[in-house]
């Protein structure tokens, strides 16, 4: 499982003109679920994004997670990330696992995170969504389980 999380100041999601998920400081991840991942990896990748940290301390070094701050997460569904670009100039989408898989362990992924923090949203899975957000830093890092 890859996660892709972004330091935001704001991040929101729209399908069709709508916004259908926003948040205010905290993280935008673009969740990726690759073939052999199952409900372990989810957890694990979760535990991952909600303590890493991330966002400054008093003393502007990056020292505290999103749960420290009691931020808000916006989750993504994005099965671009596993994609195989090592060769070509087409991605190859084997590595990524079934639409029906992705679909589990995305809305398995957003019920955990549901249980641990008190403002998550999401984006609508296999949607055409529009994403934008204020990247604060920039702060991006890749995470993969």
């Amino acid at each position: 499982m890859i996660g892709l999380i972004q330091r935001v100041t704001h991040a929101q999601v729209d399908v069709e003109g709508v916004t259908v998920g926003q948040i205010g400081k905290g993280i935008l991840l673009l969740l990726g679920v690759e073939k052999e991942d199952t409900p372990a990896h989810a957890d694990k990748l979760l535990h991952r994004v909600l303590n890493y940290r991330i966002f400054p301390d008093e003393n502007g070094r990056m020292n505290l997670s999103l749960l420290d701050i009691q931020g808000e997460l916006l989750v993504v569904p994005q099965f671009t990330l596993p994609a195989d670009t090592r060769k070509g100039m087409r991605p190859s989408f084997t590595p990524a696992a079934s639409p029906d898989k992705g679909k589990i362990l995305f809305d398995t992924f957003c019920h955990s995170a549901l249980q641990q923090l008190t403002h998550i949203q999401k984006g609508i899975f296999s949607a055409d969504m529009q994403v934008l957000l204020v990247n604060d830093g920039p702060v991006t890092f890749w995470l993969q389980t």
